[in-house]
C-alpha cells in the first residue's frame, strides 16, 4: 500500500465528512435538500458545475486519450468544452425562470403531465446510473493501483461515501465537496503543467517536437486521423457530447440553486472559463505523458491510457506527486458521483413518488423521507452494478448517458421553450423514442456486440460506436411526430405564458391569465 497515498485519501475523506456534517445542519426542508435553499452564488454555483462536470473522464480519460492518440483525444476537450456555448445561449436561464427542483418542474409548468413526470424520472435515473457506474468502475481501478484494496472493496468505499453525503448533507454538501474538488483539480493540473513544460524549457515547440519523436506514430500524432478514423462516428460522438451536456439532469439542477436568472448565467459563464483552462492543460498533460512516461509504456498500462496522470506525477515527481494526483482524482469522482446520487434521488421522489404516485399530495416531511429512501436506493443499485461492470469497457457507459440527454430530454426541452404547437404528447413521444433509439443502438453497436472483447460475442448490427447522429434526430422526430397527431391539444396561450416566464422570470397572476385568456 501507498501510505503518502493513503494519507492523502483518508484527508479527503475526512475533510468531505466534516462538510457533511455541518450542511446536515443546514438542511431543515426539502428546498434545502434539492437546491441548498436557492443560496448559492454564480461564482459559487459556477465552480460547483465545473466541479460535477470535470469528472474522470475528464481528468483521467482524456488526458490519456490524447497521450496515445495526439490530436485526436482532443477532441473530446472540445466537445466538452463547446457544450456550454448551448447552455449559456439556450438553456440556462429559461430553465432556472420556469424550474423549481428538477427538470420535470420546468417541463411541467407548460405540461402538467403525471405521464410525463414519469417518463423524465425515468430518463434521468438512466442517465444518472450508466454514469455512475462508469465513474464507480473509475475509482474501483484508482484506488486498486494506489492502496492494493480489492476492487470491490474500492466500489463499497466510494459507493458509501456518496451515499452518506447525499442522505445528510443534501445539495449543500453536494456543492461543497464540488467547489473544493473544482480548486483542488485545477490547482493540481497546473502544478503537473508548469513542471512538464519547465522540462521543455518553457517551450510548447520543443514538447511538439520531442512527442513526435518519442511516439510510434511520428508527425501523424499531431494529425487527426489517428484514432477517428470513421467520420460519421467521429461527428456522431461530437453531437452527444455537445447537445448531450445541455440534457444532463446533474447539470440541470445546479440552475435551481442559485437565487435569480442572472446568478444562473454568471454560473454558466464561470464554469465555461474554469473548464477553459482545466482543457487547455489537458493538451500539455497528454503530450507531456507520451513524452515522459512513453507511449508503449501508457499503452502497457492501460490499453485505454487512463492511467496517463498517475503515471506522469511519478515520472514528474515521484511517489508522492502521484499520490496527491490520484487523491484529486479520487475527489473528482465522489465530487461527480455525489451529484449523480442527488439528481437520481430526486427524479425519483420529487418526480415519480410525490407526484406520480402521491398525485402532489406528499408532506414535506414525507417527501424528504422519500429522497433520503430514494438516494440510499440508487446508491445500492449503483455499487452493485458497478462491481459487477469490473471488466468492461466504461466508455460505452458515459457514450451512452451522454445520448440519452441528448436524444431524450433535450429535444424535450427546446420545443417546450420554443414551440407554440407543441404537446405533451408529443412530449412522451419524442422522450420515449430518444431513450429507447439510444439504448437499443448502443447495444447493438461495436461497443456491446464484439466477436473478440463485447458483452455479446456476435458481430454489431449498427456499425457505429456512438448512436447520436441517429437517436438524437429520431428523438426530435418522434416529439415532431407526437405533436402533428395531437394537434388540437396545443394550448399557445399557456406557452405564450411560459415563453414570458422563461425569458423574464415574471409570473402572471390568475386574474392576469384568466384575462390573457
Amino acid at each position: 500500500m501507498n501510505l503518502t497515498g493513503f494519507t492523502f485519501f483518508l484527508a479527503i475523506i475526512i475533510g468531505t465528512l466534516a462538510i457533511t456534517y455541518s450542511a446536515a445542519r443546514q438542511t431543515f426542508n426539502t428546498q434545502d435538500f434539492y437546491t441548498a435553499g436557492h443560496g448559492l452564488t454564480g461564482v459559487q454555483n459556477g465552480l460547483a458545475i465545473a466541479g460535477d462536470y470535470m469528472s474522470a473522464a475528464s481528468f483521467l480519460g482524456t488526458v490519456g486519450a490524447i497521450a496515445l492518440a495526439g490530436f485526436d483525444g482532443f477532441f473530446y476537450s472540445l466537445g466538452f468544452l463547446v457544450s456550454y456555448l448551448l447552455i449559456l445561449l439556450v438553456v440556462a436561464e429559461p430553465l432556472h425562470n420556469l424550474g423549481r427542483y428538477t427538470l420535470a418542474d420546468a417541463i411541467a409548468t407548460r405540461f402538467d403531465h403525471p405521464l410525463l413526470r414519469g417518463v423524465i424520472a425515468v430518463n434521468t435515473l438512466t442517465i444518472s446510473i450508466f454514469y455512475m457506474i462508469a465513474q464507480l468502475v473509475g475509482a474501483g481501478a484508482l484506488i486498486h493501483l494506489l492502496l492494493d484494496l480489492d476492487y470491490s472493496t474500492a466500489i463499497l468505499i466510494v459507493g458509501s461515501l456518496m451515499t452518506i453525503y447525499v442522505v445528510f448533507g443534501g445539495m449543500v454538501a453536494t456543492s461543497w465537496v464540488q467547489i473544493i474538488k473544482s480548486i483542488l483539480l485545477l490547482a493540481a493540473t497546473l502544478i503537473v503543467t508548469l513542471i512538464v513544460l519547465a522540462r521543455f524549457d518553457w517551450s510548447l515547440s520543443q514538447l511538439f517536437q520531442h512527442v513526435s519523436a518519442a511516439t510510434p506514430l511520428g508527425e501523424r500524432f499531431l494529425a487527426p486521423g489517428n484514432h477517428f478514423q470513421d467520420p460519421l462516428d467521429t461527428l456522431s460522438l461530437h453531437l452527444s457530447l455537445i447537445l448531450g451536456t445541455a440534457g444532463l439532469p446533474h447539470i440541470i439542477a445546479r440552475f435551481f440553486t442559485v437565487k435569480d436568472a442572472p446568478a444562473a448565467r454568471q454560473s454558466v459563464v464561470t464554469a465555461t472559463i474554469i473548464m477553459s483552462m482545466f482543457y487547455i492543460m489537458t493538451i500539455i498533460l497528454g503530450f507531456g505523458a507520451a513524452s515522459l512516461v512513453g507511449w508503449d509504456r501508457l499503452k502497457a498500462a492501460d490499453d485505454g491510457g487512463n492511467l496517463a496522470v498517475p503515471l506522469l506525477a511519478y515520472a514528474l515527481g515521484g511517489e508522492f506527486l502521484m499520490a496527491f494526483i490520484s487523491a484529486v482524482a479520487f475527489a473528482t469522482i465522489l465530487a461527480v458521483v455525489t451529484g449523480l446520487v442527488l439528481a437520481a434521488s430526486s427524479a425519483f421522489a420529487h418526480d415519480f413518488y410525490s407526484h406520480v404516485i402521491r398525485k402532489g399530495k406528499a408532506a414535506e416531511r414525507e417527501q424528504m423521507y422519500a429522497a433520503k429512501c430514494s438516494s440510499l436506493g440508487v446508491g445500492l443499485i449503483s455499487i452493485v452494478l458497478a462491481i459487477g461492470a469490473q471488466h468492461v469497457n466504461a466508455a460505452f457507459l458515459v457514450a451512452l448517458a451522454f445520448s440519452v440527454a441528448a436524444s431524450a430530454n433535450l429535444p424535450i426541452i427546446l420545443f417546450t421553450l420554443y414551440w407554440k404547437r407543441f404537446t405533451a404528447a408529443g412530449a412522451i413521444s419524442g422522450s420515449v423514442c430518444g431513450l429507447v433509439a439510444s439504448v437499443v443502438l448502443v447495444i447493438l453497436s461495436p461497443s456491446v456486440m464484439n466477436p473478440d472483447q463485447g458483452w455479446i460475442a456476435a458481430e454489431p448490427i449498427f456499425p457505429l460506436n456512438n448512436p447520436g447522429i441517429v437517436s438524437i434526430p429520431l428523438g426530435f422526430l418522434g416529439a415532431w411526430v407526437g405533436t402533428l397527431l395531437t394537434a388540437r391539444q396545443a394550448d399557445e396561450q399557456r406557452f405564450l405564458r411560459v415563453l414570458l416566464q422563461a425569458h423574464t422570470g415574471m409570473r402572471l397572476t390568475q386574474e392576469e391569465q384568466r384575462n390573457q385568456n
